[in-house]
């Protein structure tokens, strides 16, 4: 929240957001990584790689967006990534209105294996 309401909402592109995070959260002692690219599996083989916004402590997805307004493909894409990178949790950040828009995403399989 501190960047978006440094830089406020969507005045800039999404890499101005994604490198305030980033700092943000290093500087908070988190590891992360932005930009990296990820394998992604079909039938127990490498078809692709998919590049992520930020991964915390390997294991947190932040995709950000610049937008007016998220649409429910903003959010199939997350719940697709957190399936196909075996990730549990995924946040959604648009910083593109005017108040920062938090949307989190769980996914299930991953969770109900950890119990």
């Amino acid at each position: 929240m501190a960047v978006h309401s440094y830089l406020g909402g969507g005045n800039f592109t999404e890499n101005i957001y994604q490198r305030a995070l980033l700092m943000d959260l290093q500087e908070n002692g988190l590891t992360c990584e932005s930009e990296i690219e990820l394998p992604i599996f079909y039938k127990e083989k490498i078809i692709g790689k998919k590049r992520i916004d930020i991964l915390v402590e390997k294991k947190i997805l932040l995709e950000l967006k610049v937008m007016n307004q998220l649409e429910p493909i903003h959010f199939n894409q997350v719940i697709n990534y957190l399936k196909v990178f075996k990730l549990e949790v995924g946040l959604l950040l648009n910083f593109g209105t005017s108040s920062l828009q938090i949307k989190r995403f769980v996914n299930t399989a991953i969770q109900k294996n950890n119990k």
